[in-house]
């Protein structure tokens, strides 16, 4: 909560109180109201900022996600847990830069050239992973990050991403991770294409039946299921083809060969 500039005084409160444990949304939400958050009308939002951290703290709590790895696109949401940095979106910023010279543009084409192979080099790692390799990617990366290039805006990119080594090259130590988050970016592009649209749901239930229902839908696909044989077997349909429960099938596809 402080991470993200929760007023100190609403972070007093908040950890200053007797109760941290709440059963569910509707007594954690009663709790802010006691503490006077919900009516503070200020940026950031005391509500989500604190609703945010507090989830944070009850997954670390149960013990779940110990060691997972969240990677994303740099917002400061994201940035929780160990965290890593999708490569698209870091290159996207050299990518978008506007050079108005053919020699600006030919030095930013270089150091595009050489960011794309050397991500090709962190998918080979992926595959064999050794600490020799490790090392000379390391090495490597300070000297794409660390150059000089003349390109004055160029050069700012190449510090601002190069202060991002660590999240940047957590590949290395967690080969199994991907390097870009294009693949959770598609499950909900079909969502905010609909979004674009219609301009949205008409109330919170009809979002939250939305969003249940593409969950699963993208779940079905992922795992080889029809979706139209799921919702037939779980609403009963006769002479529909049984569908194992969904999180058995994960569990299964996540198992170890």
């Amino acid at each position: 909560m402080r991470e993200r500039s929760l007023s100190c005084s609403a972070t007093a409160l908040l950890a200053n109180h007797s109760v941290r444990q709440f059963a569910d949304e509707a007594a954690f939400m009663a709790h802010l109201q006691a503490l006077g958050l919900v009516d503070l009308k200020v940026l950031p939002d005391p509500v989500g900022i604190a609703t945010e951290g507090a989830l944070w703290g009850s997954i670390k709590a149960h013990g779940f996600l110990c060691d997972a790895v969240v990677v994303s696109d740099d917002a400061g949401q994201f940035n929780v847990g160990h965290h890593a940095l999708c490569w698209v979106h870091a290159e996207r910023l050299i990518h978008k830069l506007d050079a108005f010279t053919e020699e600006r543009r030919r030095i930013q084409r270089v150091v595009r050239g050489l960011i794309w192979w050397f991500y090709r080099d962190l998918l080979a790692f992926k595959r064999d992973p050794t600490a020799r390799r490790r090392a000379e990617m390391k090495a490597r990366f300070d000297r794409i990050f660390k150059r000089e290039t003349g390109f004055v805006m160029l050069d700012r990119l190449l510090k601002r991403l190069h202060a991002n080594k660590a999240e940047l090259l957590a590949v290395l130590d967690r080969p199994d991770i991907p390097l870009h988050t294009n693949g959770s970016e598609n499950d909900i592009r079909c969502q905010v294409t609909k979004r674009k649209i219609s301009g949205g749901t008409r109330s919170d239930d009809g979002r939250a039946c939305r969003d249940a229902f593409l969950g699963l839908a993208k779940t079905c696909r992922k795992l080889g299921v029809s979706f139209w044989d799921y919702l037939g077997d779980r609403l009963a349909v006769p002479d529909v083809i049984a569908v194992t429960p969904l999180p058995d099938l994960v569990r299964k596809r996540a198992a170890p060969a």
